[in-house]
């Protein structure tokens, strides 16, 4: 609970700082970042992107290697102040990895990451803030992950019932 709360603190001084929050996954985990990201910036009024985009994925991954697309894509879109979360189950994918030297490089003011499996992973060695489950089935990691990011938005937008306007 006290790492969502200082997550909370994180997205609201970005937005007032007139930054963004840029979201990163592979596979289900690029799914929980889609419907992060939709969520925050509507419900929270929070900007965040994330590049899900088959032509930005297959044209970085053809021009620079599957493993340097998140990066460039962070080269691309990101800048300084930014925030970066990453989602990875393993802790281990190595485009991940590359984002997070990536976003120190741009000067992000904070990395986020979500991962599992091991404690000491280099994905979770590399943020600022790390949410980890203690286990190695992926599907187990990935609802508690999309669990965490959605309450977040809760969190940020005050709001837990969407019917009343």
């Amino acid at each position: 609970k006290k790492k969502l709360s200082n997550l909370k603190k994180i997205v609201v001084s970005t937005k007032k700082s007139g930054k963004k929050i840029l979201i990163f996954g592979n596979g289900g985990s690029a799914a929980i970042a889609s419907h992060f990201s939709v969520d925050l910036t509507k419900n929270a009024k929070i900007r965040c992107t994330n590049y899900n985009e088959s032509n930005l994925i297959t044209c970085f991954s053809n021009d620079f290697g599957y493993e340097h697309w998140v990066e460039m894509a962070i080269n691309y879109f990101g800048d300084k102040g930014d925030v970066l979360i990453i989602i990875s189950s393993s802790g281990k994918s190595k485009n991940m990895i590359n984002a997070c030297f990536a976003a120190r490089k741009k000067k992000f003011s904070k990395i986020i990451t979500l991962t599992g499996h091991s404690v000491n992973n280099p994905v979770k060695k590399l943020g600022d803030i790390n949410l980890w489950v203690n286990t190695k089935a992926y599907n187990y990691i990935e609802n508690i992950h999309q669990f965490w990011l959605l309450s977040l938005v809760d969190l940020v937008s005050g709001k837990t019932n969407y019917l009343s306007k």
